[in-house]
């Protein structure tokens, strides 16, 4: 056997017996020193088999109820591992070992790698941090948002400023303001073979974004506990379409109470912080107080963003979402919006949605721009194949 070869076996195997973790029966015979036990040892605290374990056994779990010792281990995953390993780690570190409380004391929150998971867990926590943690806590999340809104906001203020300008089409349109694609695709059949060119009998043109108001776009957001990450990036969304002087943005959140955040939607910090993760559900109360505020339907988009789990009147809800959309509202639903998919929801109510003529779906970040400009444009939704 090559001297390669040789190498790459020990490769192997010492990846299996990082993976494995140690046990007598991983069957691997491979002893970690230096950086490898040192990562073995942080992944084995989180995911061990629990410190009543068979003495002598290269892994034990668990990080103890110190803050000194999750500081250590917060710090060994981010020598270790790439950031976006450590963001699952930490995640998983607050489900497995119920880290939640720790999060309450700015020396950890210092530590930690910020993520919308984290952000997520900081709301859910926030009626029980301390002033002391307060400021740390939102310097993490302002963090997070900033960084959310770099990559989001360019994009989504394009693809809608082009919606916007296509969706004020007008059929005289001075030179400068023609659709020239749409105008030949709607002439072709004037089409004069002898002189090589199409006959504009009718001209397709819009009118370009003025400072007024074309487009209302209400978001009304589900706070329960399994939609914060979806929170998160409305919230960030919100704030994003806010700044767009053509679109007039309402933020609405809901548990068995409504909340319209709309007046803080210059910090989507402080419409984080407005939030109040986990409760009840009455979607039908929140869809009454959208309802109530709109007033010019046909240049409305509302935006559900709910797992459709509701604690109230659903029949209701469903006609309301029917009445809306008979006055000229577009109506969206979406199951979640986040990069983890759609979460648990409840199908009997996303399939009475589908028949409205409004498919309820999970939509990620990069997807939100599509969406918003197919319903600003009254064409259809870019549902996902996996719906």
């Amino acid at each position: 056997m090559t001297e390669t070869a040789t190498g790459a076996g020990d490769e192997r195997l010492r990846r299996w017996r990082l993976v494995l973790g140690g046990d007598e029966a991983d069957g691997t015979g491979c002893v970690l020193s230096g950086r490898d036990a040192a990562m073995d040892g942080a992944l084995g605290a989180l995911y061990g088999k629990g410190s009543g374990g068979r003495p002598g056994r290269d892994r034990s779990a668990g990080l103890g109820a110190s803050a000194p010792s999750v500081a250590r281990w917060l710090g060994d995953i981010r020598t270790y591992f790439p950031s976006s390993v450590v963001q699952v780690m930490q995640r998983d570190a607050i489900d497995r070992l119920g880290l939640s409380a720790l999060l309450l004391e700015p020396e950890m929150l210092e530590a930690v790698e910020a993520d919308v998971h984290l952000v997520g867990t900081l709301l859910s926590l926030n009626k029980a941090m301390p002033e002391t943690t307060k400021e740390t806590a939102r310097a993490v999340v302002r963090k997070v948002v900033e960084d959310l809104e770099k990559k989001l906001a360019t994009r989504t203020r394009a693809t809608l400023t082009g919606a916007l300008d296509r969706s004020a089409r007008i059929s005289r349109p001075r030179h400068h303001d023609i659709d020239w694609n749409r105008t030949i695709a709607a002439n072709l059949k004037h089409y004069l073979p002898e002189y090589r060119t199409v006959v504009p009998e009718r001209l397709i043109g819009y009118g370009r974004a003025s400072q007024s108001v074309k487009k209302e776009v209400v978001l009304c957001i589900d706070q329960s506990g399994s939609m914060a990450a979806s929170v998160v990036y409305a919230s960030v969304f919100g704030a994003v379409l806010a700044s767009m002087r053509s679109i007039a943005t309402r933020l609405v959140v809901f548990d068995t109470a409504v909340v319209d955040l709309t007046g803080q939607l210059d910090d989507p910090v402080d419409v984080l912080f407005g939030t109040q993760l986990g409760g009840g559900t009455d979607i039908n109360r929140a869809l009454a107080y959208c309802q109530s505020r709109i007033t010019r339907p046909a240049d409305t988009v509302v935006v559900l963003i709910s797992d459709l789990y509701e604690g109230g009147i659903r029949d209701e809800m469903l006609k309301r979402v029917a009445a809306m959309k008979a006055s000229g509202v577009q109506f969206v639903a979406l199951l979640a919006l986040s990069d983890e998919g759609a979460p648990a929801y409840d199908r009997e109510h996303a399939a009475a949605l589908a028949a409205l003529g409004a498919p309820a779906f999970a939509c990620t970040p990069d997807l939100f721009p599509e969406v918003m400009a197919a319903a600003i444009e009254k064409r259809p939704l870019p549902v996902p194949d996996t719906v």
